[in-house]
């Protein structure tokens, strides 16, 4: 049986991540947020208990509990993930909706957010704490690095490669064979033809940079 797993943030992915958690069975002990207006709170009948560094239930990680980051703020996500591995010693969970396919052959690291529908093909990988929206769809041979956001009904093609803290907006599509570099931005709808430099901002059909 899987470990309870405690979640850290209430806001955004949160109350999916919830969701997700109960499709799976996995019980959520509760939630943890910074915002003392949060505390005692209620999602689905499940509490916001504290602070992200009450100690009296982050003792539980690691022996008694999981963690879970549910946050899409990609600076606060970094600030808990580094929380829990140097100080916890805990790599946060991955979140993977029963609803999500995911073939055999995808490689997945740690503590990433999977929401229903989304598909991931065979012989791709991605490494950790990702954020993969609804109804994305991650074609085969295709490398996701760490802290990248990819939004709901996005296609990511064949031999596409993203690199570390890339944001894709909410239905993107990135012809095959594209590499987008750390910390690029692409606008929803947008369609990708070329690579992407590191730290552009891209929007358009086809997309372009946004200065």
């Amino acid at each position: 049986m899987e470990k309870p797993v405690i979640i850290f943030g209430s806001t955004g992915i949160a109350k999916a991540a919830l969701e997700i958690f109960n499709s799976n069975n996995i019980v959520v002990y509760g939630f943890l947020d910074d915002d003392e207006k949060t505390h005692n709170t209620e999602i689905n009948e499940v509490t916001v208990l504290g602070a992200t560094d009450d100690h009296g239930f982050t003792k539980l990680l690691g022996q008694k509990c999981e963690a879970f980051v549910a946050t899409d703020d990609n600076s606060l996500r970094k600030e808990y993930v580094d929380y829990l591995i140097e100080t916890r010693k805990v790599m946060p969970m991955n979140a993977v909706h029963q609803k999500a396919t995911i073939s055999d052959s995808f490689s997945i690291g740690h503590g990433n957010f999977v929401n229903a529908g989304a598909v991931l093909s065979n012989d791709s990988k991605m490494g950790n704490h990702n954020v993969i929206n609804s109804k994305a769809i991650i074609e085969q041979d295709v490398e996701i690095g760490d802290f990248v956001q990819i939004g709901a009904g996005s296609v990511i093609n064949t031999k596409v490669k993203i690199e570390n803290e890339v944001f894709i907006g909410s239905g993107v599509t990135v012809v095959a064979g594209v590499k987008i570099e750390k910390g690029a931005r692409i606008g929803a709808g947008s369609v990708v033809v070329g690579d992407v430099k590191k730290g552009q901002t891209l929007f358009g059909n086809p997309a372009v940079e946004v200065k």
